[in-house]
């Protein structure tokens, strides 16, 4: 207990520290510091927001990248989903509408899609859009060349795709053959109008698949034209959707205006705005600056210290709270001592009092987590969720803290580190913002319960997802978001060589359960990936801490936007009510 009030103080100080310095220049943090001459103050936010009619927002900073194939991240996919169109949409009801592609159909074995594009689609440099540029995205998708993260998730299903990896080796993820993007089962008529996708195994949510941002049609040409820089600027920056890049200043805005070419799912009625800024703010005191000077009228990153001040949405305040369907996890470096023991990243997970970081830490804002696939999830019947069928209906995680710190210790000792004796200084890496720090300062007073010695790595946003991806690190906060309501999207993470499998867990029991899971029969596919997360929670591949929830401040002036369970802003409607 004295731990946990010692954590809240130091919380405390930490939140006011970073009140105290909100109208500076200067960063407010340590690790923000050396991003001071990288991210805009709400000053100069305001000097640089566009003109005319059009409305300002926050929700993130620097994007990692901006290619459909290559992006991972909530924040870039935000802005992709604005600016590009995929063969189908989501829309506000969370259905999957027409959108490149005014109709499809799939065979009776569930095997065969078959898209028919609409008439007079352009790119934004009025140049025709065919169904023969989604074959091209597509099968980019599946070349390992283009090392897309999201490959095995987004085109996995579809047959040839082993072939066009060049048949990986099941164990070490390297290719047996010459890889081969042409043998992916995508094919364009003659005369651009239809795509025809063949699948391997029938997956009953290959439309939600269709709507993805990753499988966002790329303009051949321009890609090549110029390499991997194609999506860095305005001038070469080609796309498909209701709007387009016009200005970008990196850690400043990106300008995005409506596009005059655009054919596609969204109303063009309702396509009103002329202009929309997006403000690239790190600083949670920037954004929240520039929203309370009337320059922004929607910000994502809210001072976690401003929070308990703000008067939420239903009670006729602007501050908005919605669950979204995804879980806040810490990654072990699984392939580096001590966390190759199971009983080490286990004793870890014990050792989190998640009530504790989710209601104090985190101020209520998120749940604690005590499986890895959270609530809001589906089960195979109908009307069931997935977490209420796993582990026999018990969590995989007990809710006795002061219990689950006694087999932590146990545990610790049993791998050979009694009282954390011998075990080894440990850093855990995080970016600064939200309250990805306090967790972190947390956590390294609960661990140091057993005896282990942590240190804090801060990691500006720009290196933090390299780093990550690339396994450079001991221990980092991560999280992921559902891009489809199937828990396959959550687990799909933790198989052999996955591309978002930052931990780098691997078990040929998990991937087989996956594996398994890839059938038509509802019932099987349930089951096996309850199999998978059994096999996963067992090992403690990763550490689930706190379920999602999305929190930001909207001004009631901004009107037609709506934000989505997975943690998408669709703004291509909104507008400025005067």
């Amino acid at each position: 207990m004295k731990m946990k009030k010692f954590v809240a103080v130091a919380v405390a100080g930490c939140m006011a520290a970073s009140l105290a310095a909100c109208g500076s220049t200067a960063s407010t943090s340590s690790a923000a510091a050396s991003e001071s001459t990288e991210g805009a103050t709400a000053e100069a936010a305001a000097e640089t927001t566009a003109t005319g009619s059009g409305f300002t927002v926050q929700l993130g900073p620097n994007p990692e990248t901006l290619d459909p194939a290559l992006n991972s991240s909530v924040d870039g996919a935000n802005t992709i989903i604005t600016i590009f169109e995929p063969l189908l949409l989501i829309d506000e009801e969370n259905k999957v509408i027409p959108g490149q592609a005014e109709s499809y159909e799939k065979s009776p074995d569930g095997l065969t899609w078959t898209f028919h594009m609409r008439d007079g689609l352009k790119w934004s440099d009025g140049s025709d859009l065919t169904a023969k540029d989604f074959e091209y995205s597509f099968k980019r998708m599946a070349d390992p060349n283009t090392a897309a993260p999201y490959a095995a998730t987004a085109v996995g299903m579809i047959a040839g795709f082993d072939e066009a990896q060049g048949n990986p080796d099941p164990e070490t993820g390297e290719p047996t053959t010459d890889p081969n993007p042409d043998a992916l089962q995508v094919v364009a008529s003659e005369d651009g109008k239809t795509l025809t996708v063949t699948l391997s195994y029938p997956c009953s949510y290959f439309d939600k698949l269709a709507a993805f941002a990753a499988l966002s049609p790329v303009q051949q040409a321009t890609v090549e034209a110029n390499g991997d820089g194609w999506c860095t600027s305005p001038d070469t920056f080609v796309c498909n959707g209701p709007y387009m890049i016009t200005d970008w200043t990196p850690s400043e805005r990106i300008v995005l205006s409506k596009n005059p070419n655009y054919v596609g799912g969204w109303d063009s009625s309702k396509i009103v705005s002329d202009n929309i800024t997006l403000l690239l703010l790190e600083d949670s005191s920037a954004s929240y600056a520039a929203y309370n000077s009337g320059e922004a009228q929607l910000v994502k990153d809210v001072p976690t210290d401003e929070i308990p001040s703000l008067t939420k949405a239903e009670d006729g305040g602007d501050f908005y709270v919605d669950s979204i369907l995804g879980t806040y996890y810490i990654s072990l470096n699984d392939q580096r001592e001590p966390f190759t023991d199971v009983r080490v990243r286990k004793a870890l997970s014990l050792a989190i009092d998640r009530d504790y970081v989710a209601n104090v830490i985190m101020q209520g804002t998120y749940s604690p987590a005590y499986n890895m696939v959270g609530p809001g999830i589906v089960d195979a019947e109908e009307g069931t969720m997935f977490i209420d069928n796993a582990n026999g209906g018990e969590p995989y995680i007990g809710e006795d803290y002061e219990a689950d710190l006694e087999e932590a210790k146990s545990l610790l000792a049993e791998a050979g580190y009694p009282g954390g004796e011998g075990f080894p200084t440990i850093t855990y890496s995080a970016n600064d913002a939200g309250y990805h720090i306090p967790v972190a300062e947390y956590l390294q007073q609960a661990w140091g319960e057993l005896g282990i010695t942590m240190n804090i790595d801060k990691v500006d946003w720009a290196s933090f997802l390299p780093l990550r991806r690339a396994g450079d690190y001991d221990i980092s906060r991560n999280g992921w978001v559902m891009d489809y309501n199937d828990a396959s999207n959550m687990l799909e993470l933790f198989t052999t060589g996955n591309g978002n499998n930052d931990g780098k867990y691997s078990n040929p029991e998990f991937d087989a359960a996956i594996e398994a899971s890839k059938v038509a029969d509802k019932t099987v596919h349930y089951e096996q990936l309850h199999k998978a997360e059994d096999i996963l929670m067992e090992d403690m591949g990763c550490i689930p801490v706190a379920y999602y929830n999305d929190f930001w401040l909207q001004s009631p002036s901004l009107k037609g936007t709506w934000h989505s369970p997975y943690g998408y802003w669709y703004l291509q409607y909104g507008y400025i009510e005067e």
